[in-house]
């Protein structure tokens, strides 16, 4: 199955290592990531993996619920995560999905014949509330995920899913945004108070609009 964005996100039933989980229910109407692992014990994953459990708070705050997906049965993950405290100095506490019959690597497209007939890419995909899929990003095997990026990348998200705007190349919360095309001039200075430098008749920023 090839997914796109804006497809909606396939639901499914699947052990983890906090118990069995529906996707629907539990990101709930929280924003999801979903990333998956070549394997269990891999060097790079086990960083990628403490990563995600410092950034614990960073999550929340954002209204995000992260799970991750491995072929590797769940008695496998239990020992991992033991090693991913030990050595990441964090505590894992989010699912970390028992794929070894490789149905959700499957409904998601995460195994690559050119990489590996076997194991899963670095794929991860990010879930709006509606299910519905807003990134898709696929690394190799041998270069870990930037999860500063991850969380620049869902501000943008939530961003301009509340609001007309999109966000320039490099752009950070809080910096200045760029009014969508759609909006005419005149209604984009009733409608961002804060002001509208117009650079080009296409190319219009305004300071990023605050909930």
């Amino acid at each position: 199955m090839s997914l796109r964005l804006g497809d909606t996100a396939p639901n499914f039933k699947a052990n983890t290592t906090v118990g069995e989980i529906d996707l629907y229910e539990y990101l709930s109407d929280s924003w999801g990531i979903l990333f998956s692992h070549p394997a269990d014990y891999t060097p790079v994953c086990t960083t990628e993996l403490g990563k995600t459990a410092l950034l614990d708070s960073e999550f929340k705050k954002r209204n995000v619920k992260v799970l991750a997906v491995s072929v590797d049965p769940l008695d496998s993950h239990h020992g991992w995560i033991s090693d991913i405290n030990e050595t990441q100095h964090c505590e894992v506490d989010f699912p970390i999905i028992a794929d070894d019959e490789k149905r959700v690597a499957d409904l998601y497209d995460m195994i690559h014949p050119n990489a590996s007939e076997t194991t899963t890419v670095r794929s991860l995909f990010v879930i709006s509330p509606d299910k519905k899929i807003k990134l898709m990003i696929t690394y190799p095997a041998s270069t870990g995920r930037n999860f500063v990026e991850v969380l620049r990348v869902v501000d943008s998200l939530q961003l301009t899913a509340k609001h007309s705007v999109s966000t320039p190349a490099d752009w950070k919360q809080g910096e200045d945004v760029i009014v969508v095309p759609a909006i005419s001039t005149e209604d984009a200075i009733k409608k961002f108070p804060k002001g509208v430098n117009i650079v080009k008749p296409y190319l219009r920023y305004t300071p990023q609009p605050q909930d």
